[in-house]
Order: structure tokens, then sequence, then C-alpha cells
């Protein structure tokens, strides 16, 4: 076959990061396709899911603020994502609708407005309605006249125009979702404030990464630095560091026929991996306990879910500490009764089985089994019971070898064409809010690499569009899917009451981002 790659094109890689390997096996993975996930069965609790009672979640919390104080712990948020796709519904009705649409009312019986219509109903509910208000007054308007006379388009145009309040153009977490009675939160904010109770340090230091795209990383650094002003005091510093998406995580776009897509000049067109590209962000902050959580995932008053974290946090700790026992004692030539016990710990609380061919072998050979499943990252990832949220679920997924491991599993990831996999999927009871806990060091205090526990089997492919043509995307194997593939896992029951995520302006005028009466730290 012809090398698809022009010198002009290996320039362009080499200028990304990216070597002449890797593009060649991104177009073998484009023509190849990418294999479904063998479900064996939806974890349940009691089978691959942990359910705390309250005396183990109150001792777990207390595991976890333990760790907290001794400065191990740091809070590691994607935000990188833009709020287009939150204004989207919007974006869409703007375009649309007349200069005058009448009222509100008229709305209720045209089928294209209904995300106009609720906006509308709920307009002086969103935390930004204050300053959508005076930015109108900016221009000589006034927003109840407006509102009266059906110019919805003026409004949305005073919300969302990059010339106006630019909101469609901001980076998610810069957009307020929460006000109070003496302040106004975006993402970011309250992500710092929920820190500030889980990963605060016995020297009140407060750790904390964003991701951040590369045209939006000024932004959001000075709202950090303005946030950190106003919220830090005597008892309270907060350390905050970004990053962007390495370049050579980008990927190559395909043809429909799997040739490199190439953009009108000529020239290879290159896109973000995906959020699974960030696993090289995370490999290079050589942190120890990590929190992992989405940046839309934040709600007014996080009491329940920050308990629920300190006791994912614990769970860690607990089940680290004995993972560290084990793969000491196991050197040598350990007795059969210890190789027994370890063992034992890895079925159940990793739920990592020794495979039939070594059931009844020599201790030395079984030790060397399990000192390998042992030393992996471990991750433990709370589990939100389905309430038709989109995301990822927990399964048993069988691999190649007919080993079952536990996987965050997403319905892209399946062959629904198949019967016994598409009733396996329907068959989930929870679902992944993007809620761990990771721990990426091993026992001598050395950092794992990251890279190596990634599955490189599980990229994503998607169609979409580019100048009207169609095209293969290709995104890395998911940060907690794929990425995550080899690391040993604790999956625990999470109450929906610590799920907030908002990807439509909408979301938040759902009750878990509606103003409470007093600032709550």
């Amino acid at each position: 076959m012809a090398d698809p790659f022009s010198e002009s094109d290996l320039r362009q890689l080499r200028a990304h990061g990216i070597s002449p390997e890797q593009a060649a096996d991104y177009m073998a993975v484009f023509a190849a396709g990418v294999p479904y996930a063998v479900l064996d069965r939806p974890c349940m609790p009691g089978d691959g899911i942990t359910v705390l009672d309250e005396p183990e979640l109150e001792r777990l919390s207390r595991r976890g603020e333990e760790a907290a104080r001794a400065g191990r712990c740091l809070k590691f948020v994607p935000a990188s994502g833009a709020a287009s796709r939150m204004f989207q519904a919007l974006l869409e009705a703007r375009d649309r609708a007349e200069d005058a649409v009448a009222t509100v009312d008229d709305l209720r019986d045209v089928p294209e407005y209904p995300a106009l219509r609720e906006f509308m109903v709920g307009l002086e509910r969103f935390a930004f309605y204050p300053e959508l208000n005076a930015a109108l007054e900016r221009q000589g308007k006034r927003l109840q006249p407006l509102c009266r006379a059906g110019r919805f388009r003026e409004i949305l145009d005073c919300l969302l125009d990059p010339d106006a309040m630019g909101y469609a153009a901001l980076p998610k977490g810069l957009v307020p979702f929460h006000r109070y009675a003496d302040d106004c939160r975006t993402p970011v904010a309250e992500h710092l404030l929920e820190a500030c109770r889980y990963v605060r340090d016995r020297t009140g230091m407060v750790r904390v990464h964003f991701t951040v795209s590369p045209e939006h990383a000024r932004a959001v650094e000075e709202h950090v630095a303005a946030m950190c002003r106003r919220y830090e005091d005597r008892d309270t510093s907060i350390d905050v560091t970004l990053s962007v998406q390495r370049p050579d995580t980008d990927t190559l776009a395909a043809t429909l026929d799997n040739q490199p897509f190439r953009e009108p000049d000529g020239s290879l067109s290159l896109r973000p991996g995906g959020h699974g590209a960030l696993l090289a962000n995370l490999n290079d902050l050589a942190a120890d306990l990590v929190f992992i959580q989405n940046i839309d995932n934040v709600a007014v008053f996080a009491g329940t879910a920050v308990r629920y974290r300190k006791a994912l946090a614990g769970m860690l700790v607990e089940v680290q500490a004995r993972v560290f026992h084990y793969l000491d004692a196991l050197h040598g030539d350990p007795a059969a009764s210890l190789v027994d016990e370890a063992a034992r710990f890895a079925r159940d609380a990793l739920c990592v089985a020794l495979p039939d061919s070594l059931q009844g072998a020599p201790s030395a050979e079984r030790a060397g089994f399990l000192r390998s499943a042992l030393d992996r990252p471990l991750r433990v990832c709370g589990m939100v019971p389905s309430a038709g949220e989109p995301g990822g679920s927990p399964f048993w997924v069988r691999g190649a070898d007919g080993a079952c491991s536990l996987q965050i599993v997403e319905s892209s990831q399946v062959d629904m064409e198949e019967p016994r996999q598409r009733d396996i999927f329907a068959a989930s009871t929870h679902f992944n809010p993007v809620d761990l806990v990771c721990g990426v060091r091993r026992p001598s205090g050395a950092c794992y690499d990251l890279m190596r526990f990634s599955d490189p089997r599980r990229p994503f492919i998607s169609v979409k569009s580019s100048g009207g043509r169609p095209l293969k995307a290709l995104e890395h194997p998911g940060l907690w899917n794929g990425g995550m593939a080899h690391w040993n896992t604790v999956f625990v029951e999470i109450p929906a009451a610590t799920f907030a995520p908002v990807k439509t302006v909408l979301d938040l005028l759902r009750p878990r981002h509606q103003p409470v009466r007093t600032l709550t730290r």
C-alpha cells in the first residue's frame, strides 16, 4: 500500500509532535475499526458495586479527611469544554426567531421554540439575570419591555454575541451558574470552594488543577486569580495550576473510505483527541491522591457530595494500604497461607481472581501473578443509581484472556445489534457521573506511568463533518474508560444528590442549581 503521507505531511506531523508511526497507527485504527467491549453482566450492588452503610460512610469520610490533612490530595477538573453546546438550543431558536414573536405564551404552541419558552419563563431564576439586565441597559434597552414585546432575538443577541456578553464563546467554567445572597459563582468558583472542604491540608493549602483550552487559558487564569483573592483567608491558601491538552495528543481525521482527511489547503486535518488525551496531563502532575470531576458537576449546596467524596478517598486509602502490604509481603517465597490471604483480598476488594490455570499452582507462581495484578494505579469510582442521565455504566467486561474486570462502558462501545449484549447494557442499574478518586503512586512513592495502563484498543470513532464534508473523527480511549482499563477498580454507590450536571442552560433551572439563602463554604 502506498504511503498516504507526503513530505509536507510529515513536516506538519513533526511540528505537532506526532511521529509517522503514530500517524500510521491512527490510520490503521480507522481501517480496522474499534472492537466492541464484551459485556459479561452489569455491575450490581453486591456484585461489583459496594454499598456503604452509615457507620462505614462515617469511618471512611474521616479517613479521607486524614489523607487530605496529610497533604496527599489534589483535585483535577477537566474544564476545556466550551459553553457553545450549553447554549445550542438558544442559538438555534435565535436563528429561527422573527424580530418579534409576540409573547412568551405564544411560544407554547410553536414546536420550534420549546427551549426558548422555558428559558424566557425562567429568566429571572438564572444567576446571570442581573448581568443580562445591566448589559441591555448599557445598550439603551430594558429587559422586561423587550420580553413583553416578544423581542427575544435582541435578548439572546445580548447574552450570546461576542460583542455583548458573549456567553456562547465562553468556556463553560466561566458561565455564572449559581446566585447566592452575597455571591454569584461560576463552576470554577464552585470547584475551588468545594475543594476547600475535602482537599485542604493541615497547613490550609488547597491544590486544584484545571485543564483548559489554549484560547481560554488567559481568561480562566484571570478568573481563578480573582476567585482566589475572594475566597482565600488566613486559614486557606488555594494553589491552582492550569494545563492545556498537549498538541501531540491530537489525532488525524479520515475520509469515509479511510484516507487522511485534508483541509481545503491540502494539509492534514488534526483534531483534539477527546478527554482521553488528558491522561497525559494527569500523568504529568506526579500527584498522589487525585479527585476527578467534570467542570459542570456542581450544585448550590454540596454537603452530601462532599461527604461521599471524602468517603471515596477514605476507601481508596484503606484499599491502597492493603495493596501495598501485600506487594511487600509477596516477595521471596511467601507462605501458602499468605498467598491465599492475598488472593482473597484481590478477589473481594478488587474483583481480581486467580485464573483457573493457577488454581493449585505453587505459591511462588501464584504470588507472581498477584504482585503483577496488584501493582497498578487504583481508582475508586462513585456510581449513581440510573435516572435516565447520559454517561457510561459499570460492567463486568470479559477480556481476550477470558477473565472479567470492572470497566466503565459507553453505549458506543457495545454491539447493540447483538441481542444479548444489548440486553446486558439495558439491564444496568447505575451510571458513572465522573466522580472518582485515583491513587497514582507506587509503594515506594514513585508515580506510575499511567500511559502503560491504558488500553489503546479502546478509542472512539465518530462521524462528523467539516466544511460540509463528512469525516471520521478519532478520540483516544476515554480518560475513565479505556484510559484506565488496566487500573485496579472499586465501584461505590453514591446518591443522586451528588450529581448535578449542566449540559444545557436549562439544567440551571433544576432545584440543585437554584439559590440558597446564605453563602456556604
